[in-house]
Protein backbone atom coordinates (compact mmCIF):
# COMPACT_ATOMS: atom_id res chain seq x y z
CA UNK A 1 0.00 0.00 0.00
CA UNK A 2 2.88 2.34 1.11
CA UNK A 3 4.59 1.71 -2.37
CA UNK A 4 1.40 2.38 -4.33
CA UNK A 5 0.95 5.73 -2.69
CA UNK A 6 4.07 6.66 -3.59
CA UNK A 7 4.38 5.64 -7.21
CA UNK A 8 0.79 7.44 -7.39
CA UNK A 9 2.51 10.77 -5.99
CA UNK A 10 5.29 10.42 -8.14
CA UNK A 11 3.54 9.30 -11.37
CA UNK A 12 1.66 12.60 -10.59
CA UNK A 13 4.55 14.74 -10.50
CA UNK A 14 6.52 13.08 -13.73
CA UNK A 15 2.97 14.12 -15.44
CA UNK A 16 2.99 17.55 -14.65
CA UNK A 17 6.49 17.74 -14.90
CA UNK A 18 5.83 16.41 -18.41
CA UNK A 19 2.84 19.04 -19.13
CA UNK A 20 5.41 21.77 -17.64
CA UNK A 21 8.09 22.10 -20.59
CA UNK A 22 4.91 22.52 -23.05
CA UNK A 23 3.77 25.59 -20.76
CA UNK A 24 0.27 26.69 -22.05
CA UNK A 25 0.35 25.33 -25.46
CA UNK A 26 0.08 21.70 -24.48
CA UNK A 27 -2.56 20.24 -23.45
CA UNK A 28 -3.16 19.08 -19.77
CA UNK A 29 -2.25 15.28 -19.81
CA UNK A 30 -2.67 14.36 -15.75
CA UNK A 31 -6.19 12.14 -15.41
CA UNK A 32 -7.03 9.65 -13.44
CA UNK A 33 -5.84 6.17 -14.37
CA UNK A 34 -2.70 7.67 -16.62
CA UNK A 35 0.82 6.45 -15.94
CA UNK A 36 3.94 8.02 -17.29
CA UNK A 37 5.75 5.05 -19.34
CA UNK A 38 8.92 6.70 -20.21
CA UNK A 39 10.14 9.42 -21.85
CA UNK A 40 13.00 10.08 -24.12
CA UNK A 41 14.42 11.87 -27.60
CA UNK A 42 13.77 10.11 -30.70
CA UNK A 43 14.98 11.53 -34.23
CA UNK A 44 11.40 11.26 -36.52
CA UNK A 45 11.70 12.17 -39.91
CA UNK A 46 10.51 15.81 -41.53
CA UNK A 47 9.98 16.80 -44.87
CA UNK A 48 13.54 18.57 -44.81
CA UNK A 49 15.02 15.41 -42.64
CA UNK A 50 15.74 13.82 -39.67
CA UNK A 51 15.10 15.87 -36.37
CA UNK A 52 15.24 15.60 -32.80
CA UNK A 53 12.02 15.30 -30.90
CA UNK A 54 10.74 14.70 -27.21
CA UNK A 55 9.08 11.08 -26.96
CA UNK A 56 6.63 10.38 -24.19
CA UNK A 57 4.82 7.41 -23.51
CA UNK A 58 1.73 7.14 -21.48
CA UNK A 59 -0.31 3.42 -20.89
CA UNK A 60 -2.86 5.44 -23.09
CA UNK A 61 -1.36 7.86 -25.28
CA UNK A 62 1.74 8.55 -27.27
CA UNK A 63 3.01 12.21 -27.11
CA UNK A 64 5.89 13.99 -28.93
CA UNK A 65 6.66 17.70 -29.71
CA UNK A 66 9.68 20.02 -30.91
CA UNK A 67 12.78 20.73 -28.76
CA UNK A 68 13.25 24.04 -28.07
CA UNK A 69 15.48 24.10 -24.85
CA UNK A 70 16.69 20.76 -23.87
CA UNK A 71 14.68 19.24 -21.07
CA UNK A 72 13.04 22.21 -20.39
CA UNK A 73 11.03 23.67 -22.92
CA UNK A 74 8.88 21.95 -25.65
CA UNK A 75 6.65 22.92 -28.13
CA UNK A 76 4.28 21.86 -31.18
CA UNK A 77 2.66 18.83 -29.26
CA UNK A 78 0.98 15.84 -30.78
CA UNK A 79 -1.37 13.72 -28.92
CA UNK A 80 -1.99 10.13 -30.04
CA UNK A 81 -4.08 7.55 -28.87
CA UNK A 82 -2.48 4.11 -28.54
CA UNK A 83 -4.97 2.45 -30.13
CA UNK A 84 -4.54 4.40 -33.26
CA UNK A 85 -0.99 3.06 -33.15
CA UNK A 86 0.63 0.58 -35.42
CA UNK A 87 4.27 -0.56 -35.59
CA UNK A 88 6.07 -1.77 -38.66
CA UNK A 89 10.11 -2.41 -38.10
CA UNK A 90 12.75 -1.86 -40.99
CA UNK A 91 16.19 -1.84 -41.40
CA UNK A 92 18.72 0.73 -40.81
CA UNK A 93 18.74 3.30 -43.27
CA UNK A 94 22.10 5.39 -43.96
CA UNK A 95 20.31 8.85 -42.39
CA UNK A 96 18.16 6.82 -40.39
CA UNK A 97 19.54 3.50 -37.98
CA UNK A 98 17.39 2.16 -35.32
CA UNK A 99 14.51 2.98 -37.13
CA UNK A 100 10.85 1.69 -37.15
CA UNK A 101 7.85 3.21 -39.09
CA UNK A 102 5.08 4.20 -36.61
CA UNK A 103 1.40 4.28 -38.69
CA UNK A 104 -1.84 6.15 -37.35
CA UNK A 105 -4.92 7.04 -38.86
CA UNK A 106 -3.81 10.96 -39.16
CA UNK A 107 -0.57 10.76 -39.42
CA UNK A 108 2.15 8.12 -40.41
CA UNK A 109 6.30 8.79 -39.79
CA UNK A 110 9.59 6.77 -39.44
CA UNK A 111 11.53 7.14 -35.79
CA UNK A 112 14.88 6.02 -34.92
CA UNK A 113 16.23 5.29 -31.45
CA UNK A 114 20.31 5.81 -30.15
CA UNK A 115 20.66 2.46 -30.68
CA UNK A 116 19.35 -0.81 -31.04
CA UNK A 117 18.55 -1.63 -27.54
CA UNK A 118 16.67 1.71 -27.29
CA UNK A 119 14.94 1.12 -30.30
CA UNK A 120 13.80 -2.78 -29.27
CA UNK A 121 12.73 -1.10 -25.65
CA UNK A 122 10.20 1.52 -27.35
CA UNK A 123 8.29 -0.73 -30.14
CA UNK A 124 8.10 -3.49 -26.74
CA UNK A 125 6.93 -0.87 -24.77
CA UNK A 126 4.29 0.57 -27.13
CA UNK A 127 3.14 -3.01 -28.15
CA UNK A 128 2.65 -3.96 -24.80
CA UNK A 129 0.55 -0.93 -23.81
CA UNK A 130 -1.32 -0.99 -26.83
CA UNK A 131 -2.19 -4.41 -26.03
CA UNK A 132 -3.61 -3.75 -22.73
CA UNK A 133 -5.28 -0.95 -23.66
CA UNK A 134 -6.96 -2.49 -26.17
CA UNK A 135 -8.01 -5.27 -23.81
CA UNK A 136 -9.36 -2.98 -21.53
CA UNK A 137 -11.63 -1.33 -24.22
CA UNK A 138 -12.48 -4.40 -26.08
CA UNK A 139 -11.39 -3.04 -29.59
CA UNK A 140 -10.23 -5.25 -31.88
CA UNK A 141 -6.11 -6.22 -31.70
CA UNK A 142 -5.29 -5.07 -35.46
CA UNK A 143 -6.31 -2.14 -37.26
CA UNK A 144 -7.29 -1.68 -40.76
CA UNK A 145 -4.61 -0.51 -43.16
CA UNK A 146 -6.16 0.97 -45.26
CA UNK A 147 -6.99 3.77 -42.33
CA UNK A 148 -3.42 4.51 -42.14
CA UNK A 149 -2.58 8.03 -42.99
CA UNK A 150 0.26 8.09 -46.02
CA UNK A 151 4.08 8.61 -44.61
CA UNK A 152 5.87 11.87 -46.25
CA UNK A 153 8.45 11.22 -48.84
CA UNK A 154 11.40 13.62 -47.50
CA UNK A 155 11.68 16.96 -49.73
CA UNK A 156 15.43 15.68 -49.92
CA UNK A 157 14.30 12.14 -51.98
CA UNK A 158 12.99 13.95 -54.97
CA UNK A 159 14.53 16.87 -56.94
CA UNK A 160 12.03 16.96 -59.50
CA UNK A 161 7.97 16.66 -59.18
CA UNK A 162 7.37 13.22 -59.02
CA UNK A 163 4.29 13.30 -61.01
CA UNK A 164 5.52 15.67 -64.20
CA UNK A 165 9.20 15.16 -63.40
CA UNK A 166 9.83 19.43 -63.07
CA UNK A 167 12.23 20.20 -61.50
CA UNK A 168 11.90 22.03 -58.22
CA UNK A 169 13.29 25.59 -57.36
CA UNK A 170 12.44 28.91 -55.77
CA UNK A 171 9.73 29.20 -58.40
CA UNK A 172 8.33 26.03 -58.05
CA UNK A 173 8.15 24.64 -54.79
CA UNK A 174 7.94 21.65 -53.32
CA UNK A 175 4.24 19.96 -51.35
CA UNK A 176 3.01 16.92 -50.49
CA UNK A 177 0.00 15.16 -51.85
CA UNK A 178 -1.59 13.97 -48.82
CA UNK A 179 -3.38 10.75 -50.45
CA UNK A 180 -0.01 9.15 -51.25
CA UNK A 181 2.78 11.48 -49.35
CA UNK A 182 4.88 11.91 -52.70
CA UNK A 183 6.72 15.00 -53.00
CA UNK A 184 4.74 16.91 -55.98
CA UNK A 185 5.14 20.64 -57.56
CA UNK A 186 2.27 22.98 -57.06
CA UNK A 187 0.57 22.64 -60.50
CA UNK A 188 0.41 18.60 -60.03
CA UNK A 189 -1.15 19.30 -56.28
CA UNK A 190 -3.92 21.62 -57.14
CA UNK A 191 -6.67 19.67 -56.49
CA UNK A 192 -8.27 19.10 -52.59
CA UNK A 193 -10.15 16.54 -51.49
CA UNK A 194 -11.69 15.49 -48.17
CA UNK A 195 -9.63 12.77 -46.35
CA UNK A 196 -11.69 12.07 -42.80
CA UNK A 197 -8.82 10.38 -41.09
CA UNK A 198 -6.69 13.40 -41.57
CA UNK A 199 -8.79 16.29 -41.68
CA UNK A 200 -12.44 17.51 -41.27
CA UNK A 201 -11.84 19.94 -44.42
CA UNK A 202 -10.32 19.32 -48.13
CA UNK A 203 -6.77 18.53 -47.92
CA UNK A 204 -4.11 18.27 -50.76
CA UNK A 205 -3.95 15.60 -53.16
CA UNK A 206 -1.60 14.99 -56.46
CA UNK A 207 -3.37 14.59 -59.89
CA UNK A 208 -3.28 10.90 -59.85
CA UNK A 209 -4.90 10.81 -56.86
CA UNK A 210 -7.29 13.32 -57.42
CA UNK A 211 -8.06 11.44 -60.52
CA UNK A 212 -8.32 8.21 -58.45
CA UNK A 213 -10.83 9.49 -56.19
CA UNK A 214 -12.69 10.26 -59.33
CA UNK A 215 -12.98 7.31 -60.34
CA UNK A 216 -13.99 5.45 -57.50
CA UNK A 217 -16.43 8.11 -56.94
CA UNK A 218 -18.09 8.09 -60.42
CA UNK A 219 -20.88 5.67 -59.64
CA UNK A 220 -22.14 7.92 -56.78
CA UNK A 221 -21.44 10.65 -58.45
CA UNK A 222 -24.22 9.60 -60.62
CA UNK A 223 -26.33 8.80 -57.59
CA UNK A 224 -26.41 11.79 -55.82
CA UNK A 225 -28.04 15.14 -56.21
CA UNK A 226 -25.63 18.23 -57.20
CA UNK A 227 -25.41 19.48 -53.50
CA UNK A 228 -24.99 16.42 -51.95
CA UNK A 229 -21.76 15.54 -54.30
CA UNK A 230 -20.35 18.90 -54.07
CA UNK A 231 -19.94 18.55 -50.52
CA UNK A 232 -17.92 15.13 -51.05
CA UNK A 233 -15.65 15.23 -53.75
CA UNK A 234 -12.24 16.16 -55.06
CA UNK A 235 -12.23 20.19 -55.79
CA UNK A 236 -10.06 21.40 -58.63
CA UNK A 237 -9.96 24.94 -56.63
CA UNK A 238 -5.84 26.32 -56.97
CA UNK A 239 -7.09 29.05 -54.76
CA UNK A 240 -8.52 27.34 -52.25
CA UNK A 241 -6.41 27.14 -48.80
CA UNK A 242 -4.47 24.49 -47.77
CA UNK A 243 -5.46 23.78 -44.87
CA UNK A 244 -3.29 20.65 -43.58
CA UNK A 245 0.49 22.37 -41.91
CA UNK A 246 2.88 20.90 -44.57
CA UNK A 247 5.32 19.50 -41.88
CA UNK A 248 5.69 19.69 -38.17
CA UNK A 249 7.75 22.63 -36.53
CA UNK A 250 11.52 22.16 -37.13
CA UNK A 251 12.86 25.51 -35.89
CA UNK A 252 14.91 25.74 -32.82
CA UNK A 253 16.27 21.90 -32.88
CA UNK A 254 19.89 21.01 -32.27
CA UNK A 255 20.99 17.99 -32.32
CA UNK A 256 20.20 16.50 -28.98
CA UNK A 257 19.85 12.82 -27.71
CA UNK A 258 19.73 11.70 -23.75
CA UNK A 259 18.89 8.13 -23.09
CA UNK A 260 15.69 7.19 -22.47
CA UNK A 261 14.29 6.81 -19.02
CA UNK A 262 11.67 3.80 -18.40
CA UNK A 263 9.29 4.02 -15.03
CA UNK A 264 8.13 0.63 -13.91
CA UNK A 265 4.39 0.44 -11.67
CA UNK A 266 4.39 -1.18 -8.39
CA UNK A 267 2.52 -4.21 -10.39
CA UNK A 268 5.50 -4.49 -12.73
CA UNK A 269 8.54 -6.99 -11.97
CA UNK A 270 11.87 -5.44 -10.88
CA UNK A 271 9.89 -2.51 -9.68
CA UNK A 272 11.79 0.25 -8.01
CA UNK A 273 10.42 3.55 -6.81
CA UNK A 274 12.50 5.82 -8.72
CA UNK A 275 11.05 9.08 -9.83
CA UNK A 276 13.00 10.99 -12.95
CA UNK A 277 12.61 15.05 -12.14
CA UNK A 278 14.71 17.84 -13.29
CA UNK A 279 14.55 20.53 -10.79
CA UNK A 280 13.40 23.11 -14.03
CA UNK A 281 10.48 20.43 -15.38
CA UNK A 282 9.02 22.54 -11.66
CA UNK A 283 7.81 25.85 -13.37
CA UNK A 284 6.43 26.62 -17.09
CA UNK A 285 9.57 28.31 -19.13
CA UNK A 286 10.32 31.80 -19.18
CA UNK A 287 8.76 33.48 -22.16
CA UNK A 288 11.33 34.56 -24.73
CA UNK A 289 14.12 31.69 -23.75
Amino acid sequence: MAEELTFTIQNRERIQAVESTFGRTGKMLLKPGRILVGEGCLSKQCRRGPKPKAFFLFNDILVYGSIMVPGRWNSSQKVIPLEDVQQEDLEDGMAMPNQWLIRTPRKSFYVSAASPEEKKAWMGHIKQYKSLLVQVKGLPAHNHAENFAATWIPDTASAICMRCSRRFNVANRRHHCRRCGYVVCRACSKSRALIPNISSRPVRICRACANSVHEGNEQGKQRAKGKHWKKNSVEDAPTLPEYETSSDDESGEQGYQVPTKWFNSPEDEGYSPYCYIKPEHKSPPVCGL
